[in-house]
């Protein structure tokens, strides 16, 4: 297990974070004219991508992890505070609409529970048992854990790590402190973005950073799981006008049919887009299309080519 050590010269520990830096491209910010404090902010959000790129590593281990997790029907967990936590929010909430995900597979926790989502909740990040505790009681072995920490050291979210190495869970560790890797089995994604417009103010670079990592680690794993034919999200979840109307959409694309054969099929299968498209193609029945779905684990490549 890779314990968390607290530092007690905790002011030399937070002036020493990368992401405590001062910024010598912005110093000068609150004295410029609007235009070019703009510029200043686009230019800094440019280095977000260049710096992602040079962990692609370790971000293509992570997908494998999260595949293999969701294929062995266990969960990943996201945990993280502030920005952090809220960006494990956006991911684990907008998946199952996307790609047809149960939303036990995918859950997020914030610290200091869901009223921090909107109110922050200060001190509770740095409790480190609080983290612990959590993943103790809801993680089990081969779960995932995904936790975020642009500094790399907040209390809660090392807890956390330290109770999901414990419990023999994947833990894939994402922040902006290059200086703070934790130890194998521990997978660390820790991204240089260079110091903040405004200093310390981690929302900026480290959460676009966190967001774009966090979307690549999800989309990529969702493909090598089947959940993607082309660039089509094949498994969506139809629940409002503009989801089934992208689901009819596709089908007719996939399939040449024309809309109200589309809507014929979906309404066949409930608007399973996957099975619909397969009844559609290889004309079979319903039963048979789900044979043939489970038979390809999902991949709709192998079915129609």
């Amino acid at each position: 297990m890779q314990t968390y050590k607290k530092n007690n010269n905790i002011h030399k520990t937070y002036a020493s974070l990368p992401t405590e830096q001062i910024n010598k491209n912005t110093f000068n910010i609150d004295r410029i004219p609007l235009r070019k404090v703009l510029l200043k902010l686009n230019e800094e959000d440019a280095k977000v991508p260049k710096a992602i790129k040079k962990v692609i590593n370790e971000i293509e281990k992570a997908a494998i992890i999260v595949s293999k997790t969701f294929i062995l029907n266990k969960t990943t967990f996201f945990i993280g505070a502030g920005t952090s936590g809220r960006l494990g929010i956006l991911e684990a909430s907008e998946l199952p609409p996307t790609f047809g995900v149960k939303p036990k597979q995918f859950q997020a926790i914030m610290c200091g529970g869901p009223k921090a989502v909107f109110k922050a909740k200060e001190g509770a990040e740095d409790i480190y048992k609080d983290g612990y505790r959590i993943i103790q009681k809801k993680g089990k072995e081969k779960d995932t854990l995904i936790a975020i920490a642009a500094s790399g050291i907040t209390p809660y979210v090392r807890g956390a790590i330290d109770a999901a190495l414990k419990k023999k869970m994947n833990v894939i560790f994402i922040t902006a402190n290059y200086k703070e890797k934790l130890s194998p089995p521990a997978l660390t994604i820790a991204v240089n973005v260079g110091p903040e417009p405004i200093n310390g103010s981690t929302r900026m670079k480290s959460g676009t950073a966190t967001k774009l990592i966090l979307n690549m680690i999800t989309t990529s794993a969702m493909i090598i799981s089947g959940k993607v034919y082309h660039n089509w999200m094949i498994d969506l979840k139809p629940t409002n006008k503009k989801l089934i109307n992208r689901a009819q959409r596709v089908f007719c694309q996939i399939t040449g049919l024309k809309l109200n054969e589309a809507e014929n099929y979906l309404k066949k299968t409930k608007y399973n887009l996957k099975t619909a498209i397969v009844m559609a193609v290889k004309k079979v029945d319903k039963k048979k299309a789900e044979i043939l779905i489970k038979k390809h684990k999902g991949f709709l490549k192998d079915i129609i080519g």
